[in-house]
C-alpha cells in the first residue's frame, strides 16, 4: 500500500512549469530518497505533498485520503511530519520546550504522558542530556537533531527530511545514517538530499527528478548504474 502517492501533479509559476505531471507512489515503511541538480523541483515537489505550496494541477492522496486541497497543519495532524530545509526551532526556548511544543500541537495529552513522549523522542535523537540547554545554543547538528526529534514526537506516519546534513560534520553524518535507520522501523521516510553517500547507505529506492520531471526510479544500484542519471546528475558531483 502506498502511503503517499501523486497523479499528474504540476507546478507552474508564470512561464516557469516547477514541476510537471509527476506520478509518485511510496510505499509505507519504506526509505525513498528524493535526488536532482539544483532546480530540479525537489523542494517544490515535496511543499505541495506537505501542503505548504498549492499546486496548479494534479492530486496527492495521503493514507488513500485525496489531500490536494487540504491545509498543511491538518496534513500534520494526519500524521505527516516534514523538516525544513533550514532549521525552524525556538532558539530562547529549550530544547525540551521545543519538542513539548510539538508534542502538545499534535496531542491533548496531561503533562506527564507528554513529558514520557518528548523524553522518548529525545532519547532516539540523542539529545536527552541536553533536555534543559537552551536550543539557540545547541551545534548546528545537535539543532538538526532537534527539529528530526520535534518531527519525531508527533509519532508521524510519513516523515519528510529536507536535506537533513546540511551543515553536518562527517561524524555527525554517520550518526544520522543510524539514525534513520532506526526511525524507518515505526515510520515511512522521504529523504532529500543531495550527499549520495548517505542516500546510497540509507535508501532503499530512488526518484530521480530533473526540470520538474521523473528522470529515473529504482534500487540505489539501478539509479547508479542509469546512464541517463549519470549524465544529469551523478557525474556532476
Amino acid at each position: 500500500m502506498s502511503i503517499i502517492s501523486t497523479r499528474g501533479l504540476t507546478k507552474q509559476y508564470s512561464g516557469l512549469r516547477a514541476v510537471n505531471n509527476v506520478d509518485f507512489d511510496l510505499p509505507e515503511g519504506q526509505i525513498r530518497a528524493l535526488i536532482g541538480p539544483n532546480g530540479a523541483g525537489k523542494s517544490t515537489f515535496v511543499g505541495m505533498l506537505s501542503g505548504r505550496i498549492k499546486c496548479t494541477q494534479g492530486s496527492i492522496r495521503f493514507l488513500d485520503i485525496d489531500v490536494t486541497e487540504l491545509a498543511a497543519h491538518k496534513r500534520i495532524s494526519m500524521g505527516l511530519a516534514y523538516t525544513f530545509q533550514i532549521t525552524s526551532i525556538f532558539t530562547n526556548l529549550s530544547v525540551h520546550e521545543n519538542v513539548a511544543l510539538a508534542a502538545r500541537s499534535a496531542f491533548n495529552d496531561k503533562p506527564s504522558v507528554i513529558n514520557e513522549k518528548v523524553m522518548s523522542a529525545l532519547e532516539q535523537v540523542y539529545l536527552a542530556e541536553r533536555a534543559n540547554q537552551i536550543a539557540g545554543d545547541l551545534s548546528y547538528g545537535h539543532q538538526r537533531l532537534l527539529e528530526i526529534g520535534m518531527g519525531l514526537v508527533q509519532s508521524p506516519k510519513l516523515f519528510i527530511l529536507d536535506e537533513p546534513t546540511q551543515g553536518l560534520a562527517a561524524s555527525e553524518i554517520d550518526g544520522f545514517i543510524q539514525l534513520v535507520k532506526v526511525l524507518s522501523n515505526t515510520t515511512t521516510i522521504l529523504l532529500i538530499e543531495h550527499n549520495m553517500d548517505v542516500v546510497m547507505q540509507t535508501a532503499d529506492y530512488i526518484t530521480v527528478l530533473n526540470f520538474g520531471e521523473t528522470l529515473a526510479e529504482g534500487t540505489p544500484q539501478e539509479v547508479k548504474s542509469n546512464t541517463n542519471v549519470q549524465a544529469a546528475y551523478l557525474g556532476k558531483q
